[in-house]
């Protein structure tokens, strides 16, 4: 495949412009009526003479070049390409140069270093009915002159690179050589915009015109009946604009039989003669320089003489008479001079050969000279060894001929089998011999392609990989048919992929679709010109590839507008969740979540986020409160499916979460404190190493420690006269999930007294909600009291309030959870009011933790209380 030249199979896939380009300006004091800027074409020029640039006050674009820059879409992917400007352009502070860059949505476009801006991708409706779309005209370039041989040129696909090293062009380097090298190896190209044409020249040396005038740095619209020409007065053409007919050719008639693109609008050009091109060039190509290939075209005098003078009719418009001769008489001399010495060249070369050969034969004379039966024994002997040699030689070469030939025979009589079998056997001694290489690639294809395309257009992808592991077999030691597999490879992991996910259009699942993708991406990416090259050949062994390929390349083309959205969208969310995760700040996610769901539809696994998000904040609030059993109880259960909340949570565990050797000395005590064993808990808690979780160990023993002599007590003033309100005192202060031992050990005291225990609870409940209204009507502990340098009055009594509230709340709905019986629906409220605001406060003091003194940040969060021995943990 050529360079520029686009595979066939995206010829055969039609695939539209799903999304805008939109170019918002950066905030900036010198320019702050800067409008945003919306790329709706597949080209946009930036420079000081293009909109909106040139409406824009000459400071602003002060270091804008006139030709400074390109902004192209291809393949559903967002390019920049720098047109060698003065002072530069940048993508993320990096510099553009000779290859253009890829620009995603988010990331910032610099032109000359002032003008910046934020790109951003926004989906556009898409184009579902094919004739709906703009459809281009099609353009036939007729020579001005007959008498050079030139061939019409018909363009069917757009853009159109005009380049001598394009077949369209270098076909003619034999016989005009000069006027050839006087166009350049990227000269101009024909793009459309709307529904226009348009030519720009790409810095040319020797120039393009249109009408007789010079096209400058900007485009120049196409219309019909003008003049264009490349390089100087030879290849001139007049421009005739052709409408679509209403039903085109399909691409397969134009791919196998180009004639039947008939130019009928125009009776004096010859189809048959007619140079077709079918296939769109890339704008990658066209913006792509080489350095190395810059300068080696020829200067053409006359165009540059012409070129500069506004009076005189440059070479270019072919309808000047003088012109026209002067051209003419140019090239026949240019002509003549080239044959003359074309034909010095050859004679040179004959008179060469003769002389050689003629001391060859003076050899050979002096080595059997002489009348003696010597020589003539030599001359014999030499003789036949010559003859010998000679046969051996032509012997070697019809044998290494042989089996070519025989591949040959067989792919023509359409035994493939054999075919391969035969290439497998002779390419084990000879694997470099390439002719019967590419001949055994196409048995291969041929005879086991159509099978696989049946396997894989049925979704059967593990056949498929299977008959591709059976084709390598087969041609072990062809290095050329293992590339061409390896496409093939590629072709059905794409397939699978798409299929996996349920379409092109399925949702892209976050932390789940981006490695396929980029994998995918990559793997094309790595070379791509060689890969359509590689699937076109393969469509020529065996056509019925031709739709499959197309298919493939859609959904390549889907992948890529993909990468371009979704994947940025996720990279972004990415780096706001790790940022905030970093910050202790996992409050702020559920908008940004929120705002991400809505703006980009098609984004799916934001539910696995969501959960990460809640056992994670749930996590870091009991850690930074400090709350070590509802810790404990989390870290059991804490289960974190992306990547941002894994990380996040080893580092947690790494540096602020209790050790392993503590976790599970404390299960060990838990143990036993359940099963009644109270004295081995506590000297467990006692023995527990110092650490960062000394404080709160010791809260714990000595909570546990008071249970225990209060239940010590009780069962020494049983059948008192206060024994009854003692108990239901003690039964409403255990934890039922860890104080189990105590609960059921006076659980039938409790149970003869049910209907004192409910009032009891009734009683509980009622004072907490006298405490929450009297913490509430006095205002919430703000921000100025957690900030002072010591425990103000109204601090102590607002946090009093508020912990006597949650404990008497806290009891209360334990004793209605322990006897299993129903309560108002308002208790459940106001206990979840009461330890919201508790949390809340608790959180906001930890977050000083920068700022307040340890102690006396300890000494306000035991007022406030939380966890420490009234913590709820229901069954």
């Amino acid at each position: 495949m050529a360079d520029g030249e686009i595979s066939i199979a995206e010829k055969r896939a039609t695939v539209e412009t799903a999304f805008d380009v939109l170019l918002s300006p950066l905030a900036s004091a010198q320019r702050p009526a800067l409008d945003a800027i919306r790329i709706v074409d597949s080209l946009f020029a930036i420079g000081r003479s293009e909109a909106p640039f040139n409406d824009y006050p000459a400071e602003w674009i002060a270091r804008l070049s006139r030709r400074h820059a390109r902004v192209f879409i291809e393949h559903g992917a967002v390019y920049v390409a720098d047109l060698g400007s003065k002072n530069g352009t940048t993508v993320n502070g990096v510099a553009v140069r000779e290859t253009p860059a890829r620009v995603r949505a988010g990331d910032e476009l610099c032109f000359g270093g002032d003008l910046c801006y934020r790109v951003s991708i926004e989906p556009r409706a898409r184009i579902v009915a094919k004739s709906s779309a703009v459809v281009a005209p099609r353009l036939l370039l007729v020579p001005q002159r007959g008498d050079l041989g030139l061939q019409p040129v018909e363009v069917q696909a757009f853009p159109f690179l005009v380049s001598k090293a394009d077949e369209v062009f270098s076909r003619y380097k034999d016989r005009y050589p000069h006027q050839v090298n006087y166009i350049s190896r990227r000269h101009a190209h024909i793009f459309l915009k709307g529904a226009e044409l348009y030519v720009e020249d790409l810095g040319s040396t020797n120039g393009t015109f249109v009408g007789g005038i010079r096209v400058g740095e900007s485009a120049l619209p196409l219309a019909d009946g003008d003049v264009v020409a490349f390089g100087g007065d030879h290849f001139v053409y007049r421009v005739t604009l052709q409408k679509p007919p209403e039903v085109e050719p399909t691409v397969t008639q134009l791919l196998l039989n180009p004639s039947v693109a008939k130019l009928s609008d125009v009776a004096d050009v010859d189809a048959d003669k007619t140079t077709f091109v079918g296939a769109a060039h890339s704008f990658l190509d066209i913006f792509c320089v080489d350095p190395a290939r810059q300068r080696e075209d020829e200067i053409n005098e006359a165009a540059h003489v012409a070129s500069g003078h506004a009076g005189r009719t440059p070479p270019a418009s072919g309808g000047a008479a003088g012109a026209s001769a002067k051209s003419a008489n140019g090239s026949h001399s240019a002509d003549s001079a080239t044959n003359e010495s074309n034909g010095g060249r050859i004679a040179g070369v004959s008179r060469r050969k003769q002389r050689r050969w003629r001391l060859i034969a003076s050899e050979l004379s002096k080595a059997f000279a002489g009348d003696d039966r010597a020589s003539m024994r030599r001359f014999a002997m030499w003789g036949g060894a010559g003859v010998v040699l000679l046969g051996a030689v032509a012997f070697t070469l019809y044998m290494r001929g042989s089996s070519e030939r025989e591949l040959k025979n067989l792919l023509a009589s359409g035994d493939y089998t054999s075919a391969v079998q035969s290439a497998k056997n002779y390419l084990v001694t000879h694997p470099a011999d390439t002719k019967v290489s590419a001949l055994a690639s196409e048995a291969l294809l041929k005879a086991k392609l159509p099978d696989w395309l049946n396997v894989l257009q049925k979704s059967q992808f593990d056949q498929a990989d299977a008959q591709l592991a059976e084709m390598k077999s087969l041609t072990a030691n062809n290095a050329d048919a293992l590339s061409l597999l390896g496409e093939l490879q590629w072709v059905g992991d794409l397939e699978r992929f798409v299929a996996g996910r349920g379409g092109v259009e399925a949702p892209i699942r976050m932390y789940q679709d981006e490695a396929a993708i980029g994998g995918l991406l990559q793997r094309w990416d790595d070379d791509p010109k060689s890969h359509q090259r590689a699937l076109d050949r393969i469509a020529s062994y065996v056509p019925v590839f031709t739709e499959p390929y197309a298919q493939a390349m859609s959904h390549l083309r889907k992948l890529e507008s993909d990468d371009s959205v979704y994947l940025a969208a996720i990279g972004r969310l990415d780096g706001a969740i790790r940022t905030e995760l970093a910050r202790d700040k996992p409050a702020a996610l559920p908008s940004v979540l929120d705002d991400y769901a809505q703006r980009y539809p098609r984004l799916a696994g934001l539910d696995r986020v969501r959960d990460d998000l809640r056992q994670y904040t749930a996590l870091l609030e009991a850690a930074l409160g400090r709350q070590l059993s509802t810790l404990l109880a989390l870290m059991k259960t804490a289960r974190f499916s992306t990547p941002p909340f894994q990380e996040q949570y080893r580092q947690l565990a790494a540096t602020r979460l209790p050790s392993a050797d503590v976790v599970q000395r404390h299960d060990a005590i838990a143990a036993a404190w359940r099963r009644g064993d109270a004295q081995q808990a506590l000297t467990g808690l006692q023995s527990m190493p110092a650490g960062p979780w000394s404080d709160v160990l010791a809260a714990e023993f000595a909570h546990k420690k008071a249970l225990l002599d209060q239940y010590n007590d009780l069962q020494k003033t049983r059948n008192g006269k206060d024994y009854d309100q003692r108990l239901l005192s003690f039964y409403a202060s255990l934890d039922p999930s860890t104080d189990v031992w105590f609960a059921q050990s006076i659980q039938n005291d409790v149970a003869a007294l049910h209907d004192k225990a409910l009032s009891r609870a009734q009683d509980l409940m009622l004072r907490a909600q006298s405490l929450w209204k009297q913490y509430r009507a006095s205002g919430p502990i703000g921000g100025t009291q957690r900030l002072e340098a010591g425990i103000s009055p109204g601090f102590r009594n607002e946090a009093r309030l508020l912990s006597d509230a949650q404990t008497a709340a806290q009891q209360g709905m334990r004793i209605y959870s322990q006897l299993k019986a129903e309560y108002p629906a308002d208790f459940d409220r106001l206990l979840a009011d009461i330890e919201a605001e508790t949390t809340l406060q608790r959180r906001s003091l930890t977050e000083l933790r920068m700022v307040l003194d340890p102690a006396l940040l300890k000494a306000k969060l035991a007022l406030i209380g939380g966890e420490q021995s009234e913590a709820r943990q229901l069954p």
